[in-house]
């Protein structure tokens, strides 16, 4: 029960005059001659507070315009148009309409259920950050382009212990084969020892099984095949 509607019971019955309820409740003389009035002509569920909110949003978007929306959504869709909010919106100016904001047009379609939610992306904190445990238990390679100030192309080798993200080697090449890859690679063993593992991408300097050919064999001194 609000402070106003025990205000006004306790000056009906005569337990309080209103300059007494006015100080105890902290309510102004004049806003309880107001309620007064108010519980006499309507009753005393009148004078509890009253929302402020107008019968009629002048903002609002007309009926007509809805079921335009509407309308266009499925009349798109049926033809296998794009039917997004910003293309219904087009239509509407095209058909001389008022085109409401297309968050307006979106919210409308979320309201007439044709427009499917999509599923929350996975949070970034849920994701594992992938490191190895150790120094030389995984090496990562790739190359990258980098263009001369002559627009020369170059590809720049890279060789990375994934433990540590110390960059155990970087050289640039104007092409980076297969070769360059294992003599890389052979160089840095014999500097840091022999990786228990490496990660590279599918690219053919990497690997040649997608290309019907071999990898080179890094025990011994045959060329790569690639």
């Amino acid at each position: 029960m609000s402070k106003h509607r025990v205000a006004i019971l306790n000056i009906l019955s005569g337990q309080l005059t209103i300059t007494d309820a006015a100080q105890t409740y902290g309510i102004s003389r004049q806003h309880l001659h107001r309620l007064l009035s108010r519980a006499k002509t309507e009753g005393i569920d009148a004078i509890e507070p009253r929302s402020r909110r107008p019968k009629n949003s002048p903002a609002a978007t007309p009926a007509s315009s809805r079921n335009r929306i509407i309308e266009l959504r499925q009349q798109l869709t049926a033809r296998g148009h794009d039917a997004g909010p910003v293309t219904i919106a087009w239509h509407l100016e095209q058909e001389g309409l008022h085109a409401p904001s297309t968050s307006t047009i979106r919210r409308i379609l979320h309201a007439a259920g044709l427009i499917t939610p999509e599923p929350r992306k996975r949070p970034k904190n849920s994701f594992i950050r992938f490191e190895a445990d150790s120094p030389n238990e995984t090496w990562q390679s790739d190359f990258t382009h980098w263009p001369l100030a002559d627009g020369t192309d170059t590809e720049i080798l890279n060789w990375l212990d994934d433990h540590s993200r110390y960059l155990l080697d970087n050289r640039a090449f104007a092409r980076v084969t297969g070769d360059h890859v294992v003599n890389t690679f052979l160089s840095l063993t014999d500097e840091y020892g022999v990786p228990a593992s490496t990660l590279t991408d599918n690219g053919v300097v990497h690997t040649a099984r997608f290309v019907g050919g071999r990898n080179a064999n890094t025990t011994s001194s045959d060329p790569i095949e690639h």
